[in-house]
Order: C-alpha cells, then structure tokens, then sequence
C-alpha cells in the first residue's frame, strides 16, 4: 500500500494510493482540520459530522460518497478512515465556510510538492533539455520515453504500457 503526507501550513494530510482506480485519495478529517485550523482530533471529527449534515441538507452529496481505506491514526494503528479523491477534496474546501479554503485549494491543486507540481516541473525541465530531441516523435515508444521522464520517481509504472483498465464507465 502506498501512503503519502502532503503538509499544509504544517499540517498533516494523509493520503493513499487507491490500485484499483488508480487515484490517491485523502483523508477527509486531515482536510477538514486543514480548512477549520483545528488541532484538536475530537473537534475535527465533530466538525465533520456537522458539516456532513449541513451538505447534506443542502442535497450536497458529497458527505456520502467518502471511500474507506486504513489509515494511520494518531495512536499509530491503522483504522478505516473516510477518504476522498482529488476532485471531491476540491469540491469538500469549495463548500467549506472558511477564508483559507481557497488558498488550500490553489495548492492543493497547484502546489511543487503535489504529482502535479512536481510534473510540471519535470515536464518543463524535458522541454528544455537535449533530451527533448531524442525523443522518437510520433511513436508509442516516444510517449513512454516522454512519461517515464515526467512521472519517474512519481510513480512506479512511468513509461511502461499498463495491462490494466483505468477507463472510466
């Protein structure tokens, strides 16, 4: 299982890496205490259940569709714990009452030490390297020389041709 801590202002976000859709996805307490600059486990917990309900009475339905994958918790087990992918985290700080919402998502999204950051970079770097020009244009081979580029050390299939279906529907 591949775990992963994003920080914010400091503060911890959990994530994991979901195989199966091929996604990370985040903890919902860890954003939530993000958004609310909560340090206190209990109030964060009850936090979210207030807004769950407040989304939901509002026929938001985003407090329903959290996944379940353990976690480390606080007391270093691990537990099933409320997770979300990256556009449902974007989504959860959109509706979240708080002026550093905005400024979480922008980083959140944006940020150097997110994949994505961390991909442009690389992908900049690519463009302007000697590199760019050994690259086979046109060919599969090229695309996979250009991913494992990009994405090596992001992940662990950059530049190979995947078996597995991530299509969505």
């Amino acid at each position: 299982m591949k775990l992963s801590i994003r920080f914010f202002d400091d503060r911890e976000v959990r994530a994991v890496w979901d195989e199966e859709n091929a996604k990370w996805r985040f903890s919902v307490l860890d954003v939530v205490a993000v958004l609310a600059n909560q340090d206190d486990y209990e109030k964060t917990r009850n936090y979210r259940k207030y807004l769950k309900a407040k989304l939901k009475k509002e026929g938001n339905q985003l407090g329903s569709v959290t996944t379940h994958f353990k976690l480390q918790s606080p007391d270093g087990k691990m537990r099933s714990s409320n997770v979300l992918d990256a556009n449902e985290v974007i989504e959860l700080a959109r509706n979240f009452p708080s002026k550093q919402a905005n400024r979480f998502v922008q980083r959140f999204i944006y940020g150097d030490d997110t994949i994505d950051g961390k991909s442009k970079q690389k992908a900049y770097a690519l463009f302007a390297s000697s590199f760019v020009d050994s690259i086979e244009v046109g060919t599969a081979k090229g695309l996979q020389q250009i991913h494992a580029y990009i994405f090596g050390g992001l992940y662990d299939f950059a530049g190979k041709i995947r078996q597995k279906n991530i299509s969505k529907g």
